[in-house]
């Protein structure tokens, strides 16, 4: 893989790639989360019609190809942000970490107070990755169905 990264801004004509991207990316947790990640019910018609109802999402690009994206939208006045996805083959670059500083800069050029997320409580290496780069716990909940907790909730204030 080269150098030549670009991060930007997603159209609704991205929708198809994001898609699958999005598809490729979460394959490794098919059939390991309960309840199974809404990610794999995640459709181009469906992000085209969040990002024309003002929703957002950042691309990346390696040599003109897509290798991650990330969805973002506003939530309780501050930016979240869904769907972290890297293709594996460019897994252990820092696309991630890179990724989520496109959504903080996004959020500070709205000039919002923070960045939100959540994270499945059975995804401890994902919960580190956020806490290393300053997301915090603030709750936890239940997903439809569940008498117990199955994600947390974490924001990152912005300075």
């Amino acid at each position: 893989m080269s150098d030549r990264l670009v991060l930007r801004a997603a159209t609704p004509a991205d929708a198809p790639v994001i898609a699958a991207t999005i598809a490729a990316a979460f394959e490794q947790y098919r059939g390991k989360l309960v309840p199974e990640s809404g990610a794999f019910r995640e459709t181009a018609e469906g992000i085209a019609r969040e990002l024309a109802k003002g929703a957002g999402a950042i691309v990346a690009e390696q040599d003109g190809s897509v290798v991650g994206c990330v969805m973002t939208k506003r939530e309780e006045g501050d930016l979240y942000f869904g769907r972290l996805s890297v293709l594996p083959a460019a897994r252990g670059l820092g696309l991630a970490g890179k990724l989520i500083a496109a959504v903080e800069a996004e959020a500070r050029a709205r000039q919002l107070p923070g960045v939100r997320l959540g994270v499945r409580i059975a995804l401890p290496a994902n919960q580190k990755l956020f806490q290393s780069l300053g997301y915090r716990e603030t709750s936890r909940e239940a997903h439809p169905g569940f008498d117990h907790p199955t994600s947390i909730n974490m924001r990152k204030p912005l300075k």
